[in-house]
């Protein structure tokens, strides 16, 4: 069973190495690519992309022999040796080029990681049982299938778990799911956000109507019963007072919203709304203030 094992490295590894090879040979970027990775310090700016698209024309040759009869375990050999040439490329990138992308497999910027070690490792492991190889890949999937496909599943779950440019596909979709489960902020999700109740308020014909009077953003804020009661600074009627905002904290509420102005020095409510007059502009003694605020502007 060993040897069927080793036998079915070839197809894992000369997927990836085709894969990688791709990425350096035909992808329209590739200088701007290479120069992006340590190669730019390790043969100079001027060889980089030669190098680059070097490297992956040796992994294309590579991923053909693995693929094609006969067995030849020479080139499995070969892949122990490019895994050790990416280990020392890694390490050489990590001390000298730490911002470097490892251009390893896809053209967006990956860092250098104990992820990159990882699957130089793999592919080092992946290498050595296939010198072991006795028979052609498909001679060996053939004999059995399903034992032998379900070590290939492991093997490639294994790289892809290792690999950063996979992470789109998995690994990101896999967060989303533990934060929507776990809420790792703590969050409770019948409180509404402050920001979410002042856009709604910014929006109501009522706020408009009156907002040419106000003079500061938001003072204080409190949750009253079915409402959020907002306070502004403002002017009205040549007098300092404070706008007291009710907003329902649920948007299919029936509550309306209201406003009123309360002179803080007498307790008076100098003004008390809960709809906006139809068709009206705002009024003459908001429009007369010194200042005007600009109510387009969000409230932090």
């Amino acid at each position: 069973m060993l040897e069927d094992i080793a036998s079915i490295q070839a197809p894992l590894i000369g997927a990836v190495l085709l894969w990688s090879a791709s990425v350096k040979l035909f992808t329209r970027r590739g200088t701007l690519l290479s120069q992006a990775t340590a190669l730019s310090k390790l043969v100079g700016e001027k060889h980089s992309a030669t190098a680059y698209r070097g490297v992956g024309g040796i992994e294309a040759v590579v991923a053909l022999l693995l693929l094609t009869p006969p067995v030849w375990w020479p080139a499995s050999a070969g892949v122990v040796a490019m895994s050790i040439g990416f280990a020392g490329y890694l390490a050489y990138a990590r001390r000298h080029a730490p911002e470097s992308s490892c251009g390893c497999m896809s053209s967006t910027h990956v860092p250098i990681s104990w992820r990159g070690f990882s699957r130089a490792g793999w592919l080092f492991a992946a290498g050595g049982l296939g010198i072991l190889a006795d028979r052609f890949w498909i001679d060996a999937f053939a004999a059995a299938p399903v034992v032998l496909g379900l070590v290939a599943l492991a093997q490639a779950l294994l790289f892809i778990a290792v690999s950063p440019e996979f992470d789109g596909a998995w690994l990101i979709p896999l967060r989303r799911l533990k934060v929507a489960f776990t809420k790792p902020l703590g969050g409770d999700e019948s409180v509404v956000p402050l920001d979410a109740t002042v856009t709604r308020l910014h929006r109501h014909d009522l706020y408009r109507h009156v907002a040419a009077a106000l003079r500061t953003d938001i003072r204080e804020y409190w949750d009253e019963d079915e409402y959020r009661i907002i306070t502004y600074g403002a002017h009205y009627q040549s007098t300092d007072v404070t706008a007291v905002f009710a907003v329902p904290l649920r948007v299919d509420a029936p509550e309306p919203f209201r406003v009123a102005f309360v002179n803080e020095e007498t307790g008076e409510t100098l003004l008390s709304l809960d709809q906006a007059p139809d068709d009206e502009e705002p009024p003459e003694w908001a429009l007369a203030n010194d200042t005007v605020k600009d109510t387009d502007q969000p409230v932090g």
